[in-house]
């Protein structure tokens, strides 16, 4: 007979890694291949709805962090925001409200959108009797939205981007892939590299776990896996070759480390180790997106500031 006061074994690091590793291809397997999959209905909506999910959950943990943190926060408000500005994006970019193809007016949607919610929050403020206050309830239920739903909308601005003509249909799908795949060798580069030969910390009050040899394993790893890709797919991306890759390469690493500290900080303060328990061997739905949420915006600006420039293919 058991004893039930004993405790189960802690996985072992390569259990950890492979767990981590199977959730991640799992899901973005699930998105990529609806991507792919050539029907419209498919790739268009069952992307809308899975990216939307993957925000409006992490967005809920990210309240549920700030709320043991003792923090207040318009949690439906949130949540219904990030719903409205996802879907709003997403009709831009498509042409359903007839801003396709420009992305300076989807940012003004977004910029219109962000003000509207702002005010919003305030009015909110405003019948919240209970509530006295109303600066941080308003600053943390902001952060939310554009920490989470914000900034995984730039995945979309991707998948959609307005390409030059003669570029290849799937070129938006190739850039999200790239991204992915480039950001999430950097997790695995970090952790692998950091369990066998990590010694130096890097910011130990923070995440204790990292170390300055798993930050340079992230940059290897990931500059690697930028120029594996570009050379077998380089053919379907505007404006990419081997020095870009390598740029990027490094410049996603790098954010990926720096998102995976900033939602270390968040949990740290709020005495949770993972902001949920829904994948094995990552945790909830932010530990998951943490990495590539500031590179989003970063790989959609890349391209659209440089790989699609017009003075670089004038």
């Amino acid at each position: 007979m058991s004893n039930p006061s004993t405790v189960a074994p802690s996985p072992s690091k390569a259990q950890t890694l492979l767990r981590r590793l199977a959730s991640t291809l799992v899901l973005w397997t699930i998105i990529l291949a609806a991507l792919f999959s050539g029907h419209p209905v498919i790739s268009d909506g069952v992307f809308l709805i899975l990216i939307a999910l993957l925000a409006l959950s992490g967005l809920a943990e990210f309240y549920g962090i700030a709320e043991k943190r003792g923090l207040a926060c318009f949690k439906y408000c949130g949540v219904v925001g990030g719903l409205l500005l996802m879907v709003g994006t997403f009709l831009n970019l498509t042409g359903h409200l007839g801003t396709s193809g420009s992305p300076a007016r989807v940012n003004d949607f977004e910029t219109s959108f962000l003000i509207l919610f702002v005010l919003g929050l305030c009015i909110r403020q405003f019948i919240a009797k209970e509530n006295a206050n109303g600066i941080t309830t308003i600053a943390t239920t902001l952060l939310g939205l554009m920490y989470v739903p914000w900034l995984l909308n730039f995945i979309q601005k991707i998948s959609f981007f307005p390409f030059p003509a003669g570029s290849s249909p799937d070129a938006g799908k190739f850039f999200l892939l790239y991204f992915i795949l480039v950001t999430k060798f950097s997790d695995m580069g970090a952790y692998a590299v950091g369990s066998l030969i990590g010694r130096h910390k890097m910011i130990p009050r923070i995440s204790p776990g990292k170390t300055w040899e798993g930050f340079g394993g992230a940059v290897a790893v990931s500059t690697g896996a930028s120029l594996a890709f570009v050379h077998f797919f380089g053919a379907n991306m505007v404006g990419m070759n081997y020095l870009h890759a390598v740029i990027l390469g490094v410049i996603l690493s790098t954010a990926a480390v720096i998102g995976d500290l900033i939602e270390s900080l968040f949990k740290r303060e709020a005495g949770v180790k993972d902001s949920g328990k829904l994948f094995p061997g990552i945790g909830g739905i932010l530990d998951l997106l943490d990495s590539l949420l500031f590179n989003a915006p970063l790989m959609y600006l890349y391209l659209r500031h440089i790989l699609t420039h017009p003075v670089l293919h004038a």
